[in-house]
């Protein structure tokens, strides 16, 4: 207890041989420092008095944690381990279940599940609350520390406990895994590219590069556009959102973060240079897109470049430093807001979407063949000139857009995921079996992709 009050006795005796601060600034600091010694004297007593002996360094990491966390749920104190696994993370592997957690009144709340992981294969969705971990419960554990419980040796076992809405809480056993993530993953609908980015690692403007050159060249000439994937993407590192705006834009603001001090503004332009040189983007969002994800969006929406389509994103507008404390770790802290390019903060209201669709799963309803009502069906209908051997140089008009739609058919049930205990199939449960990506299946993805089918026969036909 002395050794303490004086530490901030001499803290207080070297503030007074540095400056002279003003009567106010001055009776602030003295308060500080009361509170500081009140802060020693309850250490103390918990050192000599609890039931149980205590470690110190346990007792100063928890009041830092808990100091940081009381501001909002994103800033914390990370100690050594804790640091080196954030920096394990932003470089694109990691251990873990391969889901983005916040906390929120005490549970656990699922951001977004990251794609091939064992908590995507499971089913988990953006929402879901954990509840327990292993049938003990979370609350009264920090995030880090419920993080920590999630982690472990990789082919080891956890069981979680989810609450969902509209359903009854289920289990779900998950199998830890080395979380290797592959942030952009590409593919060809058609003459359509579709772009996934699952979250913003230090190679992911590199990786969109290579798949967008990649899609150009097995498409040619007859590209019609890009589907920009970031649903369930739950952020990740600022630059790489910025470089990633950057690919899509000629000239602009991307976004613009600010701090409490308003000479610490920062505004992040783009350059001129489209890798999808002009041609139509749909962004698809939904509440598990957050972050950095919504920066991409927003920037995009704003300069009227992309077609943003989906659910209202996650709405995180904020900006964490990561700031070494060198021997003891680093603290992530809540230092900015960050606005888009029409000025808009997006802090707990998000992205709303242009086109605002739901995700269904939808299904062909199948009408036997006689029962069908055509030209043809009627009694002395006048026969086709091409079918009946008149005309036959003549065939059916093309499409002036020069595209036909691929037919979609029906979707069929997913399997459940090894391993897992399956959530009732109501509510949002229902749509855990969904693949997304899959446009037999995805019917948001299904209706980007004739969103820009639509639109190039729109180009095609002013032109």
């Amino acid at each position: 207890m002395i050794r303490n009050t004086l530490l901030a006795a001499s803290a207080i005796a070297l503030l007074a041989t540095t400056f002279s601060p003003a009567p106010a600034a001055a009776a602030e600091r003295k308060e500080t420092y009361r509170l500081l010694e009140l802060f020693a004297e309850v250490f103390d007593k918990i050192r000599g008095e609890y039931v149980e002996p205590v470690n110190d360094d346990e007792l100063i990491e928890a009041a830092l944690n808990g100091m940081l966390t009381s501001l909002d749920p994103h800033s914390s104190y990370l100690n050594q381990k804790s640091s080196k696994d954030m920096d394990i993370q932003t470089k694109g592997e990691f251990g873990g279940l391969g889901i983005e957690v916040t906390m929120e009144q005490g549970w656990v709340k699922v951001v977004s599940p990251i794609d091939d992981t064992p908590a995507y294969r499971a089913g988990l969705q953006p929402g879901d609350f954990v509840t327990h971990l292993d049938g003990e419960p979370v609350q009264g554990l920090t995030l880090s520390e419920a993080v920590d419980r999630m982690r472990g040796l990789a082919n080891s076992d956890i069981r979680l406990t989810i609450r969902r809405a509209a359903a009854e809480p289920f289990d779900v056993k998950l199998t830890r895994a080395v979380i290797k993530v592959q942030t952009v993953k590409s593919q060809v609908e058609g003459n359509i590219g579709y772009v996934r980015i699952s979250q913003f690692s230090a190679t992911t403007h590199n990786d969109l590069l290579k798949h967008v050159t990649q899609i150009k060249k097995d498409v040619g000439k007859n590209l019609l556009g890009f589907v920009v994937d970031l649903r369930n993407n739950p952020g990740g590192l600022l630059d790489q959102a910025v470089a990633v705006s950057d690919d899509f834009l000629e000239k602009g603001e991307i976004v613009s973060t600010r701090s409490r001090r308003p000479e610490e503004t920062q505004r992040f332009n783009s350059r001129p240079g489209d890798i999808a040189e002009g041609l139509p983007i749909v962004v698809l969002i939904n509440d598990g897109s957050a972050s950095a994800s919504e920066i991409v969006a927003g920037a995009l929406q704003d300069h009227h470049r992309a077609i943003v389509l989906g659910t209202r994103s996650f709405g995180k507008g904020s900006v964490q430093t990561l700031i070494q404390l060198p021997g003891h770790g680093s603290m992530r802290l809540t230092t900015a807001r960050y606005y888009t390019p029409s000025g808009r903060s997006i802090q707990a209201v998000g992205i709303e979407p242009d086109i605002k669709v739901l995700q269904s799963k939808v299904e062909a309803i199948q009408i036997p063949e006689r029962d069908r009502r055509s030209e043809a069906s009627l009694r002395r209908a006048l026969p086709n000139p091409a079918k009946d051997g008149k005309d036959k140089d003549k065939v059916a008009p093309v499409p002036h857009s020069g595209v036909k739609a691929p037919e979609v058919p029906p979707a069929a049930p997913a399997a459940p995921a090894t391993g897992t205990t399956a959530a009732p199939a109501t509510g949002t449960a229902a749509l855990a079996a969904i693949k997304m990506g899959d446009p037999a299946q995805d019917y948001q993805m299904a209706r980007a992709l004739d969103l820009l089918r639509g639109v190039s026969i729109y180009r095609t036909s002013a032109r």
